[in-house]
């Protein structure tokens, strides 16, 4: 059975996905949980969404970037950076790799967190941007802990923790009961306009219901696979 996740010492967190909306679906209430402790939480994201809606990419980016703020604000994340990478054509490399790697030497935090990256997802086959990201955010711990890797990126800093949400095969758990869980689902209201382009999604609630489960001595947890770096 899953831990409980012990956040004892740990003053700054970066969660790393692909696009808008990725962290809304189940680890924004993570997040509520662990900004009420007074953690300080970071997001970035690779890209800006421009592909996933029906309108044209140059009036999504903008769009979607004002809908993740808005997100961020409710579960009180610290600060929100989107990069430019291509949605929807991301290719691995070392290109995102050292994107990675230079926030988290700025940012410094204590763990890095991101969603599911697996091929196979439970949802079906995950999005070739979701499984970049992943791998490359996993690799980019150890490469922002090697001073001789990207230099320039300045002085190494290492993260001791790499959460993964979503995972099949889940290590641990966060408690979001109550506030955290409703903060979690309007995090996930907060995109609108790209909810209104899916008519047959379910409904933020119902998304968070069935990213939650409980375990331990939660009623309502969100659950990661943990890997000590």
């Amino acid at each position: 059975m899953a831990e409980k996740l012990d956040t004892t010492g740990v003053e700054r967190i970066l969660c790393v996905v692909a696009h808008p909306d990725d962290l809304e679906y189940g680890i924004s209430a993570a997040v509520a949980a662990w900004t009420a402790q007074g953690i300080q939480v970071d997001y970035l994201l690779m890209t800006a969404g421009e592909a996933g809606m029906k309108r044209p990419p140059e009036v999504v980016a903008p769009l979607r970037a004002a809908e993740q703020q808005a997100a961020c604000d409710i579960v009180g994340v610290s600060s929100l950076t989107i990069l430019d990478f291509p949605d929807g054509q991301m290719e691995p490399g070392v290109a995102v790799r050292r994107a990675i790697a230079g926030v988290i030497r700025e940012r410094k935090p204590d763990w890095v967190v991101t969603s599911n990256f697996a091929w196979q997802a439970p949802w079906g086959i995950n999005h070739i941007d979701h499984r970049i990201t992943g791998e490359a955010t996993g690799d980019a711990i150890r490469d922002a802990d090697n001073r001789w890797l990207f230099p320039e990126l300045g002085e190494p800093h290492k993260a001791t923790k790499f959460l993964v949400g979503g995972a099949a095969e889940p290590t641990h758990y966060v408690n979001v009961e109550g506030e955290a869980f409703d903060k979690g689902i309007a995090s996930l209201a907060a995109h609108k306009e790209y909810l209104a382009d899916l008519p047959d999604h379910p409904s933020p609630r119902e998304v968070h219901e069935s990213a939650t489960v409980a375990v331990g001595d939660s009623a309502c947890a969100v659950c990661f696979a943990v890997w000590d770096m």
